[in-house]
């Protein structure tokens, strides 16, 4: 079994190629992202004078946490059993999908209501549970938007976020098999309508998880809909399961990730419902799961501990601020990545996870722009990591490569030897600058150069030309210095 559930990155390019050629999806994106990220900026303004040194604080919290995780984890378990939790540890995504399907098999379980967890996407349970009989529903409105149109998430916070109302309602109506009215409150309470039933038969509900606490022994879920208090509160049973990352060492600390998480993620200053679970109801008077249950998940994880470049991969609160600034992510979406994690943090992640013979496509997935680093709120430094992965790759040959990947490399090498030698001789510089400007200037104006020169005819096909003016930098810089003489 993989250790990230049905990967497909190796197919990035085509798919890649086949997401830019879709409007809907494009434009899509652009309005969420656009959305997105206008929000985030009115919520972190409002804390501007704090920001960088609670991104400061966050980062320092998490870059101790990760050099001393196996300490930290041992005193979450210890105080989690205290609190009536029973903890769970499992090495692998076979190992995490087999100790919930036997938790599932002891309750006698029939039904499973879920809310939104990558974790549980990452290691394929829901295929496992429904392999064994049971009936599984997301409970999340996007991840049961894209759980019954057989997708996956396309984002880590807004897993429909590649849907249009229009398509969606076109999902609704073939699902369900009857007329519903277009405006977007009619088809929540459609979901809702749906939706509520599954809760109401639901024997197990499955949690993700945001933040473990080592301090007592608890861990928060957040959540906008309300729908995890119902998937939490209705089944006899909860298991939430999670990623050995998670932990925080203090509860004080979240009251910094909760200011920053929120912000980052969907713009608000602070998410709808936190809920803090600190073990199963204590008598059967309480509100509550008879029995809770935690599945702790390493799958791959611990060994990205030993680079400390690369451990700071683990620092990701999951936002997924890096996705909504992405201009890469933007024009593609999720699904393009062929993993659960997409975008900048999908394009390190993955392939550190999965192996990189098997995603060695996506730490080139990147313009390297930085704008990933500049908007993570724990100051996860991705273009650095992409540029060691793609030093790995490099160096490593064949076996780090799928063949995709080794022709692009070959393709490209020649070009970089070029680049270089350009690079080291003003002369040269200063002529290639002058062809360039002329290049384009013809560019602009005619697609004669895309018949003879391949690669121009692929950039081209998502991007125009800009017509070049005032010359070169140096000429310009120039004539502004005689004029100010």
């Amino acid at each position: 079994m993989s250790t990230i559930h049905d990967i497909r990155s190796s197919h990035f390019k085509s798919d890649a190629r086949e997401a830019i050629a879709n409007v809907e999806l494009r434009g899509a994106l652009a309005r969420a992202q656009e959305q997105s990220n206008s929000k985030r900026d009115r919520a972190i303004q409002r804390i501007a004078d704090d920001w960088e040194s609670m991104r400061d604080q966050a980062s320092a919290i998490k870059t101790w946490t990760l050099e001393n995780l196996g300490e930290q984890l041992e005193l979450f378990e210890r105080n989690a059993v205290k609190n009536g939790i029973q903890v769970h540890w499992a090495e692998d995504a076979e190992n995490a999908c087999r100790l919930v399907n036997e938790i599932c098999a002891d309750a006698e379980a029939r039904s499973v209501i879920k809310s939104k967890s990558m974790v549980t996407e990452e290691i394929g349970l829901n295929h496992t549970l429904e392999a064994a009989g049971l009936e599984v529903v997301e409970s999340d409105l996007g991840e049961w938007i894209v759980q019954i149109a057989g997708e996956t998430p396309s984002h880590i916070v807004a897993p429909a976020i590649h849907h249009t109302r229009e398509s969606i309602h076109r999902l609704f109506e073939e699902t369900l098999g009857r007329k519903i009215p277009t405006d977007a409150e009619s088809m929540t309470m459609v979901a809702r309508e749906v939706l509520r039933q599954a809760f109401l038969r639901a024997d197990v509900g499955i949690t993700g998880v945001n933040y473990l606490v080592a301090e007592t022994g608890s861990f928060l879920v957040l959540e906008n809909e309300g729908n995890q208090r119902l998937t939490t509160s209705l089944p006899r049973v909860h298991i939430a399961v999670s990623g050995i990352e998670k932990i925080v060492p203090r509860l004080a600390d979240l009251d910094l990730f909760l200011r920053m998480i929120g912000r980052s993620g969907t713009g608000q200053v602070v998410t709808t419902y936190q809920n803090l679970f600190c073990g199963p109801r204590r008598s059967p008077d309480e509100d509550g799961p008879r029995d809770m249950h935690m599945v702790l998940v390493d799958n791959g994880r611990t060994k990205l501990l030993a680079s400390e470049k690369r451990r700071q991969t683990l620092q990701c609160i999951r936002c997924g601020a890096c996705l909504n600034i992405c201009p890469v992510y933007r024009q593609i979406g999720g699904h393009a990545y062929g993993s659960v994690y997409p975008g900048p943090i999908g394009s390190i992640f993955t392939p550190q996870v999965a192996g990189l013979h098997k995603a060695s496509q996506l730490p080139f997935a990147s313009s390297l722009c930085g704008a990933c680093k500049d908007v993570c709120p724990v100051k996860i430094d991705i273009p650095g990591i992409l540029l060691d992965l793609r030093e790995e790759i490099a160096e490593h040959g064949e076996g780090q490569r799928d063949q995709e990947t080794e022709l692009k490399m070959k393709r490209e090498s020649p070009a970089f030897r070029r680049w270089s030698s350009l690079m080291q001789s003003p002369r040269k510089y200063r002529m290639s600058g002058a062809l360039v400007r002329t290049m384009a200037l013809i560019a602009s104006h005619t697609s004669l150069f895309d018949r003879f020169i391949p690669p121009l005819s692929a950039w081209r096909s998502t991007r125009s030309v800009p017509r070049p003016e005032g010359g070169s930098f140096r000429a310009r810089w120039r004539r502004r210095t005689e004029a100010n003489r």
